[in-house]
């Protein structure tokens, strides 16, 4: 009876098949009950059908025959294409090249399975894997295999074979003479390779030689007898670093297991699993985590790393990392990681040649394979441990299998997400901008950087700022839970004592990154972010570049702002008097209010103090509005202010500032202005001496409600040298109130009607009989405010002064 279990399938040699493949492989043998071969058949099965879509480009057929009959039981997976006439050489299945990275599908074949071959015919070519069922099936339909007898131990021998680099014995233990007959004084000076019949291992299959040189090795050989015969034998080999001797541990092949690894994750498992991991549809960060997290596990490594390269090409930056990782970032510009080293390498102890990237990847140990496009080297698959010497060559032969399996795949999805994270980071800083365009207050950019990282990016943010002194300190924090912020705050430094990419930040359960805000050379302070992810990918760690970039400038924008206005501040207020003088028997009140919102100063100004016996008083407008109003404002309050002192009459006041601002030679720069003196008459209230140089005449109210204009327009200042001013004098009475106003109260606009049109003001003010100074002022400011809808466009100045009693002299 016929025990042979058959089943076959054809594909197109299309890059699909490889995939259709693995599953038909894998779903076979699930119904034979041979999951326990799943991993490494469906591998081969790869390679092979792979390689016929690459050399062959025809259609394939696969089949897969189990025998249980067979001693040891068998599976066959067999791989045909119709291009008989490309034919498999020894190279195809041994590369003597071992930097290669590709053809080692068949020396794949002959590492994990235990034969191949290759059978021709007219118009096909058939390449074939046999596997052994040692272990028997998991199927208890399948006939009962033979049980595995383990040789006893008293025939076990443990032979030490020591040689030089050149391959002569120097040291044969009695274990070995035992094991395989000759003496120590027999072959000590022979060449080892006269001794072994070697016929390569791994899929590099590297020549004795080779593998003499190797740190760590461990294989099956041929050892010859002293009798003639060859003995199968498992190796162990060492050398150790920095010597020249390599140690050879020898036993029966039958007693393999004495020195056969520890049963970990096997490497060869890793490409199975990469494959079928290449077939799912997922995210482009979960795809590199997880490739990291494989090769991190199948390895034994404490971390692994996925690194791709950054824009430019010649630094490659962390994509993803697992395992012991350091809160990686950014880019790697090492000598190890480079455009130009296209094949795998292996370090012994990176502190010895590297120490400032041993100090990132806090590791000593690292093995890693380019990722090859096209010859062009996209990134790097790495793998760390933090003691030396933890690594072999046969680590960086799958390293290099599965960077040549994920290379192409991860460059296709890495272009299309870096066009999607390229739109999204348009986005992301676009909406930035707009939210932190014209923000001149610091904190306020703080806190909202800090909330533009806070939950996207980050679980938690905190923003330190320098000031224009050199000092740093925290400004704000911000939590993905409110409730942690003031513990956050509590816990980072509130002023650091050194600089802020030196600070040891608070070690907890997420990892602590800084990015400096920096513009033009000069630091602004830092950004700092806490994240669960224990590395930050390359296009993440770019966005948030961009992003310090643009607060940095907000924040110096802001600083300049804060200066600027600071300054303008203090100057505008140097222009206003510190305080009205105050006057015994006369009521003063002032109302002024910038036309230009947040400014102190406008071109109004008012003044009002006393000279010997006697009060001056002042209100003018400035042609114009804005810092040149501004100075000429400063000039003739300080020049009115200064004559007056020097006793120089009213009419000799304008006289001097006419010539002051025409000597200015500043065009355009006009200026009215209503000067005055108040002399106490005995008998109570005031003499009043005016004049007015183009300013709106002053209005002086009766106790019976009558108004009268008390000065008559004269030219104004700045306009013509020639010009000569006089004075005109009253008698301020008690309970007579006397207003003075700019141009901006007079002028107030609704439509086409002016606030004065018709004595508007004039009538205003006589209803005002019997009220204070104080109330008086207010209701004129409430009138101009209230006249029409739309706000005040010009600056509003007035001065209310009323006679009370009689006048106290003035002490001096």
């Amino acid at each position: 009876m016929d025990t042979t279990r058959v089943s076959s399938t054809a594909f197109d040699g299309t890059p699909h098949a490889p995939a259709h493949a693995r599953k038909f492989v894998r779903q076979v043998l699930g119904e034979w009950r041979l999951s326990h071969l799943a991993e490494d058949a469906v591998l081969l099965t790869s390679e092979l059908v792979t390689n016929a879509v690459v050399h062959a480009g025809t259609g394939i057929e696969l089949t897969c025959r189990l025998d249980v009959e067979a001693t040891p039981a068998k599976l066959e997976i067999e791989v045909d294409d119709h291009h008989p006439t490309r034919t498999i050489t020894a190279d195809d299945a041994a590369p003597t090249d071992t930097m290669r990275t590709s053809g080692r599908g068949l020396a794949l074949a002959g590492m994990l399975a235990d034969a191949w071959g290759v059978t021709y015919t007219k118009t096909a070519k058939r390449v074939w894997v046999r596997m052994e069922l040692a272990d028997g099936c998991d199927n208890q339909e399948a006939a009962p295999l033979p049980a595995t007898v383990t040789p006893p131990v008293e025939t076990l021998h443990v032979g030490v074979v020591v040689c030089d680099r050149d391959g002569i014995v120097r040291s044969w233990n009695s274990e070995t003479q035992q094991l395989l007959g000759w003496r120590a004084e027999q072959v000590v000076g022979m060449k080892l390779e006269d001794l072994v019949a070697w016929r390569g291992h791994g899929p590099y299959a590297l020549t004795l030689a080779d593998t003499l040189g190797l740190g760590r090795w461990r294989g099956e050989a041929r050892m010859r007898h002293a009798d003639g015969r060859l003995v199968p034998v498992y190796v162990s080999h060492l050398r150790p670093r920095g010597q020249r001797s390599a140690i050879w541990m020898v036993v029966a092949g039958d007693h393999r297991y004495v020195l056969t690894p520890p049963p970990v994750p096997l490497r060869r498992e890793a490409g199975g699993r990469i494959k079928e991991l290449l077939d799912q549809d997922m995210p482009f960060s979960e795809l590199l985590q997880t490739i990291a997290q494989i090769v991190q596990v199948s390895s034994g490594g404490d971390a692994a790393y996925v690194l791709l390269a950054a824009e430019g090409g010649n630094r490659f930056g962390v994509a993803a990392g697992a395992g012991a990782t350091a809160g990686l970032v950014g880019v790697l510009a090492t000598g190890v990681f480079s455009a130009d080293r296209n094949t795998p390498t292996m370090i012994d102890d990176l502190l010895a040649g590297d120490v400032e990237l041993a100090q990132q990847l806090r590791a000593r140990s690292l093995a890693c394979a380019p990722l090859l496009v096209t010859g062009e080297v996209t990134g790097y698959i790495v793998v760390t441990a933090a003691q030396p010497g933890r690594f072999d060559q046969e680590l960086t032969v799958s390293l290099q299998h599965i960077a040549d399996q994920v290379a192409v795949p991860v460059q296709r999805e890495r272009l299309a997400e870096r066009d999607r994270a390229h739109r999204g980071r348009l986005s992301f800083l676009a909406e930035a901008g707009e939210l932190l365009a014209g923000v001149h207050d610091e904190e306020l950019i703080a806190a909202l950087t800090a909330q533009l990282v806070v939950p996207k990016i980050a679980t938690w943010a905190a923003v330190y700022l320098t000031d224009l002194a050199g000092m740093t300190r925290l400004a704000h924090v911000w939590h993905s839970e409110e409730r942690h912020n003031a513990e956050l705050r509590k816990s980072l430094p509130a002023i650091p004592r050194t600089a802020l990419n030196e600070v040891s930040w608070p070690v907890g359960p997420e990892t602590v990154l800084s990015f400096p805000l920096l513009t033009q050379g000069r630091s602004q302070g830092a950004l700092v972010i806490g994240r669960a992810e224990p590395t930050l990918p390359l296009e993440m760690a770019d966005l948030l570049a961009d992003l310090c970039r643009l607060v940095a400038l907000n924040l110096h924008t802001a600083m300049l702002y804060t200066r600027q206005a600071t300054t303008s501040r203090v100057l505008q207020r140097s222009l206003l008097p510190m305080r009205v003088a105050p006057m015994p028997g006369l009521e003063s009140a002032v109302v002024y209010e910038p036309a230009e919102e947040g400014a102190d100063v406008g071109g109004d100004f008012y003044d009002l103090f006393t000279v010997a016996d006697h009060w001056c008083f002042a209100l003018g407008d400035v042609c114009g509005s804005g810092p040149e109003a501004a100075a000429v404002t400063g000039l003739a309050r300080h020049a009115v202010r200064l004559l007056a002192k020097e006793n120089y009459t009213v009419a000799d006041i304008l006289d001097r500032l006419n010539q002051a601002l025409l000597e200015e030679g500043d065009d355009g720069r006009f200026l009215s202005l209503l000067c005055g003196e108040l002399t106490p008459l005995p008998q109570g209230g005031a003499l009043c001496t005016i004049a007015s140089a183009g300013h709106p005449p002053p209005l002086l109210l009766r106790p019976d409600g009558v108004v009268e204009a008390m000065a008559t327009p004269q030219l104004l200042l700045g306009i013509e040298a020639e010009a000569r001013f006089y004075v005109e004098t009253f008698e301020l009475a008690p309970e007579e109130v006397l207003l003075c106003v700019t141009d901006g109260v007079t002028e107030r606009r609704d439509g086409d009607r002016l606030l004065d049109d018709g004595d508007g003001l004039a009538r205003l003010l006589s209803g005002c009989t019997g009220l204070s100074a104080h109330a008086v002022a207010e209701r004129v400011r409430h009138a101009v405010e209230t006249f029409a809808a739309e706000p005040v466009q010009d600056d509003v100045a007035l001065l209310v002064i009323k006679a009370a009693a009689a006048l106290r002299p003035v002490r001096t």
